[in-house]
């Protein structure tokens, strides 16, 4: 798939750039990073801005060919969530059977559709729902966050799946918090993903937002067992807030971007 996707856009770049068949400016950094995606064996002689141009084309034609704006999901948070996934992959921490990314994003209000799971390979999303954040981050927004034990509040940040098992809520799914400063005790703090009754539309439409968990990211009961068996072990779970004191490892761009390249150098050319 991002073997097409970056294809089409060198092509697309290239028709663009070659009215009438004249041949394009070799010293042009987008005609020089169409030409070389185009030959993806020349990717490592390219500067990291050339790189970064096709990683940013080729983040754009994902969100794009998902539907993730009509679906509701902002681009800068999906980028961010995207870039992620490529550094967790880097690392060799992501499940080699499935590309599947989940977003949550708490800057939106409870009442809201505000978590998105998207199926890379088949470009689409697989499910839009509502999710519950925890009862001291906040009411109808998520406005406090913690990684501490007893807190009751949410955990933004980068999350691995683990392993189900049953609980007082049914199935659930374990998480590995990734980032260390904001959820590293998540495993600690027993913060899972489960379904509860508070997390429905009839809830919305009686009390005006959702109810309130105990920090865990809580799904519909209805879906709950199918999101759980869809996303469990280890695939990538980006829960996004509006703290401008946020930072991760995972989001760094140039490992995002120079992985994204040497990726493209492994895959055929018929790939």
């Amino acid at each position: 798939m991002i073997r097409a996707i970056v294809t089409s856009f060198a092509l697309s770049f290239m028709l663009v750039a070659t009215p009438g068949g004249a041949r394009h400016d070799e010293s042009d950094p987008m005609a020089r990073t169409a030409a070389s995606v185009l030959n993806p064996a020349s990717l490592a002689n390219l500067s990291f801005a050339e790189k970064k141009i096709a990683f940013d084309e080729h983040v754009l034609e994902v969100y794009n060919r998902a539907g993730l704006k009509k679906a509701g999901l902002s681009y800068n948070v999906f980028e961010r969530a995207y870039t992620g996934y490529h550094n967790f992959k880097q690392d060799a921490l992501t499940a080699a059977d499935k590309q599947i990314l989940t977003v949550v994003d708490f800057t939106k209000p409870s009442n809201l559709k505000r978590m998105w799971i998207i199926d890379l390979d088949a470009g689409k999303v697989v499910y839009n729902n509502l999710v519950a954040h925890g009862r001291n981050t906040g009411n109808v927004k998520a406005e406090k966050f913690s990684n501490e034990p007893n807190s009751n509040m949410s955990s933004m940040g980068f999350y691995l799946t683990d392993k189900t098992y049953y609980g007082k809520h049914g199935l659930s799914l374990r998480l590995a918090g990734m980032d260390e400063q904001f959820n590293s005790k998540a495993m600690e703090r027993a913060i899972v993903l489960h379904g509860a009754d508070y997390v429905s539309e009839d809830f919305v439409k009686q009390y005006g937002r959702l109810g309130r968990s105990l920090g865990c990211p809580a799904v519909p009961r209805a879906i709950s067992g199918d999101v759980i068996e869809l996303i469990k072990n280890n695939t990538v779970l980006y829960i996004h807030s509006a703290d401008k004191n946020y930072t991760s490892d995972y989001l760094n761009t140039e490992r995002a971007v120079e992985g994204f390249a040497s990726l493209q150098e492994t895959l055929p050319l018929n790939g």
